[in-house]
């Protein structure tokens, strides 16, 4: 028997799966693959020094809402980082992703060392942050998430063919007015929220995997992006759910490693399924 809070929390996992694969098929495609891995590890120093600014001040640093919020600042912060480092073109983009997320991930580590020794910030969970645990998610937490992954996905069935024609023809969108570079700093700000979303649930180290696995799955099976994007939501969406379920049945079982399992499980079908090229 499925308890109240359980039941919200699957529900909040397989929101937060169904804007993992829909936004993951737009950065499959515009090649930001990489840039939601950044991100991901960047958000662990905004999320510790919420935790300890919310201890020092003497209030709750459990709060999702203000630990996301500090993740969402620092990935900003990464992204900002990464865009000065490249900027000049003699560090090429993988280069400076690779510096980006370790600088901010040994930044981060550092602070959630720190943090575990002041018991106000301890009680946070940081380390949870890291390979995500659904199990210690409550219904509040669940609600923000899933808010938080549906108003992406709103963001992208709204603004769906802008965004196909960045992904699919850049030079074409910009010849037909399109605002190709607002639209850009659009689709990095969805893969930002839906990886800031994901960290509680999945993880820093293992969100990309949510975002990329159920695009790079569904792309396999299909050449029509609006196909695409339905099966990569239905995909990830049954994918968060897995991993949630499994983690709330044994929670010693991080979720984010049990999401990419059943995540990489509909990948390898899909590679025997495939379409032939």
């Amino acid at each position: 028997m499925i308890g109240h809070n359980t039941f919200v929390v699957l529900l909040g996992c397989a929101a937060l799966g169904l804007a993992a694969g829909v936004v993951g098929s737009f950065a499959l495609l515009r090649g930001r693959a990489l840039l939601a891995d950044a991100i991901g590890h960047a958000a662990l120093p905004g999320v510790v020094a919420a935790a300890l600014l919310a201890a020092a001040l003497g209030g709750e640093a459990r709060a999702l809402g203000p630990l996301l919020l500090g993740g969402a600042l620092s990935g900003l912060l990464g992204l900002w980082a990464l865009r000065m480092l490249t900027a000049s073109g003699r560090i090429r983009a993988d280069a400076g992703i690779a510096v980006v997320l370790s600088a901010f991930y040994a930044l981060g580590t550092v602070g959630l060392s720190v943090a575990q020794a002041i018991p106000g910030a301890a009680q946070a969970g940081l380390p949870h942050f890291i390979l995500g645990q659904a199990a210690t998610l409550t219904t509040g937490d669940a609600l923000v998430a899933g808010t938080l992954a549906l108003g992406a996905v709103g963001a992208v069935l709204a603004l769906f063919q802008p965004l196909r024609a960045l992904c699919f023809d850049e030079a074409h969108a910009a010849a037909l007015g399109l605002p190709v570079r607002r639209l850009d700093a659009l689709l990095l700000a969805l893969i930002l929220l839906v990886t800031i979303a994901g960290l509680p649930a999945v993880g820093l180290i293992l969100v990309v995997a949510l975002l990329i696995v159920p695009a790079a799955a569904a792309r396999l099976l299909t050449r029509r992006l609006p196909g695409m994007v339905a099966l990569a939501g239905g995909l990830g969406a049954l994918a968060g759910v897995a991993g949630a379920l499994a983690s709330q049945r044994l929670p010693e079982l991080p979720t984010g490693a049990a999401v990419v399992l059943a995540g990489l499980v509909f990948f390898t079908f899909a590679l025997f399924l495939r379409r032939p090229s």
